[in-house]
Order: structure tokens, then sequence, then C-alpha cells
């Protein structure tokens, strides 16, 4: 993952950290592009599409796990919506999440690590990511 990945997104009520190297992608061009030309993601990596209720696999070289989430509560705190495990790379389109307002693409195995359940509270801070808009730089993003 970018060495500029700052962002954290951790699960409050399992008290579980589901990255501390989390990228954001909030561009059109940097969702479209999200992981797709990189390596696998390590432990602890992360990508966040905000404001996204759906992702693609197309492209993708590896699996990856994806939470969904809503928008941000009068707390602060966003809720899950929906989990999707290993996801399969090559598989189109992941089905849209009615209520979501953010993506977690994250290793996989996170999910389950973390004990990441529907309902749960995540905090999701941000740090910008690269390639922002600029389809000349390898860019950090996927689709809404």
């Amino acid at each position: 993952m970018a060495s500029e990945a700052r962002g954290r997104a951790r699960n409050l009520d399992r008290d579980s950290v589901l990255a501390d190297r989390l990228e954001t992608a909030a561009s059109l061009w940097a969702k479209f592009m999200g992981l797709m030309g990189r390596p696998p993601l390590s432990a602890g990596d992360g990508l966040w599409l905000p404001a996204s209720n759906g992702i693609h696999m197309m492209f993708m070289r590896f699996p990856i796990d994806a939470v969904f989430v809503s928008k941000p509560g009068g707390d602060g705190h966003r809720r899950v919506k929906s989990v999707h495990r290993s996801l399969r790379a090559w598989t189109g389109l992941v089905p849209l999440v009615r209520g979501a307002d953010g993506v977690l693409e994250l290793p996989v195995g996170t999910i389950d690590s973390t004990g990441t359940r529907v309902g749960d509270r995540i905090e999701v801070s941000e740090s910008p990511g690269r390639g922002e808009g600029s389809p000349g730089q390898a860019a950090s993003g996927r689709r809404t």
C-alpha cells in the first residue's frame, strides 16, 4: 500500500482495527481504478471509498474483503450495512448495497479476524490518497 496511507478504520463494538494504513479514494477516477494493477493488500492495509455503495472486481489480481458502511450518525460513526468475504477477482460488479455510503476494501480474512458484523459501529479517519483525480498517476480508488 502507498506510504501516504495514514487513515485508519476501527470497529468500535469489537475493539478491533480493520486497517491502520488506510488510503482514501475520493475522486471518481480513483474509485474506478481502485486496487486494479496493484499487488495484494498486506495485513493492516485498506482502501476507503467514501460516498460509494458498490464496487467492481474487474481487472483485479487478488480477492478482497469488503465492508459497506452507512453515512455517519450523530456520533460521527458509521454502521456496517453489509460484509462481503473473499470477493473473487474478475467477478464483475458486487451488488449495490442499499443505504451504504462508503466501502472499506481490506485483505481477505479481515472481516473474520476482527469479528465485524452488520450493525457494528465503524470509525473511519481519512487521509488523502495517491492520484486523486489525476488519470496520469497510479490511482487509488474504485467505482462509486
